[in-house]
This record gives structure tokens, C-alpha cells and sequence, in this order.
């Protein structure tokens, strides 16, 4: 399996996932039909980016720091990344359960897209090259069940 591809994949639905939700918000009116369908959006992609990040942290990157020792402090900053994207999703879901203003919620989404954004380009430059020569025993989803 090219693991650099199945990144870039999951990276791409994410990415996807944060658009439609974004949309769910501005395209809500008034405020709380907004609010409820950004909730249901919420749920899958907050739930999903965790996924990906858990599946990350437990199996992708210490194979990885196995193989590729080298890498090991740019791992180390990747992991950074998620614990401020958990902060920041723990952020967004506390605003969509207390029915947050749109302008809040927007702001929410908007500070964690551009972390995420950072975030995967940053991984894609450090690791695609080393995900296709990567070997593993395991299955897809230790990029995220998407």
C-alpha cells in the first residue's frame, strides 16, 4: 500500500468535511438551524479529525520514528499540532453545544482551518516521501476510518 497516498486522501476528505461544515454555517439562518445542522457536522468531522490524529500518534508515527529515526523531532512537532487541534476542537464543540453566535462559531472554524491547513502541508512535505517507502503490517485506517 502507498501510505503517502492514503495520507494525502484522508487529508483531502478532512479538508472537504471542514468545508461543508463551514458552509452548514453560513448558510444557516437565523442562528439556531445553523447552530443544529453545525452540530451534526460538527459531530462527524470533530469526531473524524480525532481519528485521524489518534490513529497517527499511535501507529503511523512511532512506525515511522522506527524506521526513520531521523525524523523523529519532526514527529515530535506533528504531535504538538494535534494536542492544539484537540484544544481547538474542544473550543469549537463547546460553542456549538451552548448555541454560540454564527460570528463566534465562524471564528471557531476559521482559527482551526488554519492549523489544520499549516498542519497538513507541513506533514505532507516531512513524510510523503517517506510514507511511500514505508512498511507496514497494517491496515488504512491508522490514517483515520474515513
Amino acid at each position: 500500500m502507498a501510505w503517502s497516498n492514503e495520507l494525502r486522501r484522508v487529508h483531502d476528505r478532512l479538508r472537504e468535511a471542514l468545508t461543508v461544515t463551514q458552509q452548514a454555517l453560513a448558510d444557516g439562518e437565523p442562528a439556531e438551524p445553523a447552530t443544529r445542522e453545525l452540530l451534526l457536522f460538527c459531530h462527524g468531522f470533530c469526531a473524524a479529525l480525532t481519528a485521524h490524529h489518534e490513529g497517527e500518534d499511535l501507529g503511523l508515527f512511532p512506525a515511522i520514528a522506527e524506521q526513520y529515526p531521523e525524523l523523529r523531532e519532526t514527529l515530535y512537532y506533528l504531535r504538538q499540532d494535534h494536542s492544539m487541534m484537540a484544544h481547538l476542537l474542544t473550543g469549537l464543540q463547546a460553542a456549538v453545544a451552548r448555541a454560540a453566535p454564527p460570528a463566534e462559531l465562524a471564528r471557531h472554524l476559521e482559527g482551526l482551518a488554519a492549523i489544520m491547513e499549516s498542519h497538513f502541508r507541513y506533514e505532507e512535505r516531512q513524510l510523503l516521501t517517506v510514507l511511500k517507502t514505508l512498511s507496514l503490517d497494517t491496515h488504512p485506517e491508522i490514517v483515520g476510518p474515513l
